[in-house]
């Protein structure tokens, strides 16, 4: 392994800072839609174009970064993509309508997503393996927490100055990234040879592969991200989508099979599946992605819809999650030098699952504390999973596919938070329906209890207006207005339940990982 020219932990920070700044964009512009709506000129429906323009970007990217980085050499990809996410969101800031902004954000989107691979590559890189798995603790410090401080900020900003900010805060840390990254961070003897090889002709661009990607991915993104609105399988916008998913995942995978069988690099290494270590830690990288952006949108969205809270508030009682990374993070990346990283993920996910299961008991009547509360609960496993699951996931690989992992983990964690994000939205509309139902039934007029409630209400309301028939009204609007709250809080604790599950039923599932070797209990190759 090559030792670089200085402290890996100055390299650690100056490739985090890219990242806070990517994962940010991922959630930073979703309380400033409605502002971003009124300012161009856009409906509601339009306007979340935002957000999908660049989370179908990124994930056409996400996949493809470690084979550029192959060609060009992973120093040059990595500042090429810190420059386009600049000057992108310097344009995003500047853009004069919606189709621009757009435009400007699938830019942004393409840049920030070779990002992410390359910094985790880098990292794994630059560490030996009893030193990695702090490393990847200060890396996973910002990948947890930004997608938490995102909307708040975004909301903060929005609020105070304007929703173009959102995207020109950017730019300094672009900038920043960009020279520190030109004076500290050097390609490794392996990636030279490769580059190398490229220049003189003995590496071919993949283009079919590329065309594959970028077709099964940007459909897969906009089937999740568009289909609880365009009600999934009735719209023939979500069918048609959903079937370019699949037929471009099977023609990926029997054509890069294909490309690994003969002299061309493959887009996309699926060799590595062959892995146990890698394809457990793939699917528990995408459970977690599914969770922790899940529960990022139900909380807040709990807490504004049926309790008032302003954005800006909601987010700070988001902020305790973020709170809890920090006090962990340093906590796992001492551990997970010391212990088998796999009883890491036991309690991970076990923390999560009880946590989880603990929320399930929220209500109406909680006070901010108590939300704040079970968000800290909430959050402090996560750091316990991303930590040592991106350590283990590199144990057995070759030290030459560093990039295509880090690719592909990145990968499952982005493509699990569209998941996940689509999972409540779904689960909400339609648990609200089953529960609205049910409800209705015990309100009718054999009911004492509602007989009891409809006279009260009446009496209240009487007192305010002179017509009978104006408080019976009121009353039974009243009413309804109660059974869909109560709908609704039912359906919340429906998704917290399912989430408690399918993070329960990851335990099993770290026992098929192979055990670390004998003395190197972080990742190693």
């Amino acid at each position: 392994m090559q030792r670089p020219k200085v402290n890996p932990w100055i390299i650690a920070v100056t490739v985090t800072l890219a990242t806070i700044m990517e994962v940010l964009d991922t959630s930073i512009a979703n309380v400033a839609l409605p502002h971003i709506a009124g300012s161009l000129g856009a409906s509601a429906d339009e306007s979340t174009w935002v957000l999908t323009s660049y989370l179908v970007a990124n994930a056409v990217v996400l996949p493809i970064g470690a084979y550029l980085g192959s060609i060009i050499g992973r120093k040059k990809f990595y500042m090429t993509c810190v420059v386009i996410f600049g000057v992108s969101s310097l344009l995003c800031g500047l853009a004069p309508s919606l189709p621009m902004l757009l435009f400007f954000r699938v830019l942004q989107g393409l840049g920030g997503g070779g990002l992410q691979p390359s910094e985790q590559s880098i990292l794994a890189d630059t560490f030996p393996p009893e030193k990695r798995g702090q490393a990847f603790a200060v890396y996973g410090l910002a990948v947890i927490t930004a997608p938490i401080v995102g909307p708040s900020l975004g909301g903060w900003i929005t609020d105070n100055y304007d929703w173009r900010w959102i995207f020109f805060i950017n730019i300094p840390i672009a900038v920043l990234s960009l020279f520190l990254t030109h004076r500290l961070v050097e390609d490794t003897p392996k990636i030279k040879k490769e580059v190398e090889e490229a220049k003189r002709g003995g590496f071919r661009l993949d283009w079919i592969g590329f065309g594959l990607v970028a077709l099964t991915f940007g459909s897969l993104e906009v089937v999740m991200d568009k289909g609880q609105e365009d009600d999934w399988f009735g719209s023939n916008f979500i069918v048609a989508f959903t079937m370019l998913a699949i037929v471009g995942l099977i023609v990926l995978i029997i054509w890069e099979l294909r490309q690994a069988q003969g002299k061309n690099r493959p887009v996309l290494d699926l060799k590595l599946f062959a892995s146990r270590n890698f394809s457990v830690s793939f699917l528990m990288m995408f459970v977690l992605g599914f969770t922790l952006y899940a529960t990022t949108v139900l909380l807040p969205q709990l807490l504004q819809t049926l309790m008032g809270y302003t954005a800006e508030l909601s987010g700070f009682a988001m902020s305790s999650g973020g709170l809890a990374t920090i006090i962990c993070m340093p906590i796992v990346g001492i551990l997970i030098s010391k212990l088998d990283g796999r009883y890491l993920i036991i309690f991970g996910f076990s923390s999560i699952a009880l946590a989880l299961f603990y929320m399930t008991s929220l209500d109406l009547q909680m006070s901010f504390a108590y939300a704040a509360k079970l968000r800290f609960l909430q959050s402090i496993g996560l750091p316990f999973l991303f930590v040592p699951i991106n350590t283990l996931i590199y144990v057995g690989v070759p030290p030459g596919k560093n990039n295509d992992v880090s690719g592909l983990s990145n990968l499952a964690r982005n493509i699990g938070g569209s998941a996940g994000t689509s999972f409540f939205t779904t689960m909400l509309a339609r648990h609200q329906q089953v529960h609205q139902q049910y409800l209705v039934q015990h309100v009718h007029g054999g009911s004492q209890a509602y007989i009891q409630q409809a006279r009260a209400l009446s009496q209240q309301f009487l007192t305010r207006t002179a017509a009978l028939t104006d408080a019976h009204t009121k009353a039974m609007l009243s009413l309804y207005q109660s059974v869909q709250v109560q709908a609704s809080v039912l359906s919340y604790i429906d998704i917290l339940q399912s989430l408690c599950i399918i993070c329960a039923c990851m335990v099993p599932l770290v026992f098929l990982m192979k055990r670390p070797p004998k003395g190197t209990k972080a990742a190693v190759h």
